[in-house]
């Protein structure tokens, strides 16, 4: 009985907090969003890229779930789901970053500026 009340209980609060979610976006307000993220330069790097969640999310409709953790551990920033760096190699595969900077999907890396700067 005592496991029944608890699975309630939690199932509760998970709505809860579902709703009152769904209220702040529908208000137009992002929830709150992890500090920017400067990846780990290599060294033939043309650049630093940081990384802002706020440029990956729409005010409308952000959606934490379309990149993790398929593509990205959640409390271990600049790690692929793989465990592995994030690498050009590996987004030229199409993981991490490639998932979508395709040049389909989102801008491709046809211009290093759009996410390396000096």
């Amino acid at each position: 009985m005592r496991s029944h009340r608890f699975i309630s209980t939690v199932v509760a609060v998970s709505v809860v907090c579902l709703l009152a979610a769904a209220a702040a976006i529908a208000q137009g307000r992002l929830p709150n969003l992890p500090k920017a993220l400067t990846l780990t330069q290599a060294a033939d790097s043309p650049g630093k890229v940081t990384f802002t969640h706020a440029s990956h999310v729409s005010e409308t409709a952000p959606s934490c779930t379309a990149c993790h953790p398929r593509l990205f551990k959640i409390l271990k920033a600049g790690v692929a789901a793989d465990g592995k760096p994030i690498t050009h190699d590996a987004m030229k595969q199409g993981r991490a970053c490639g998932a979508c900077h395709n040049g389909k999907k989102s801008f491709g890396f046809d211009d290093c500026t759009m996410c390396h700067k000096s």
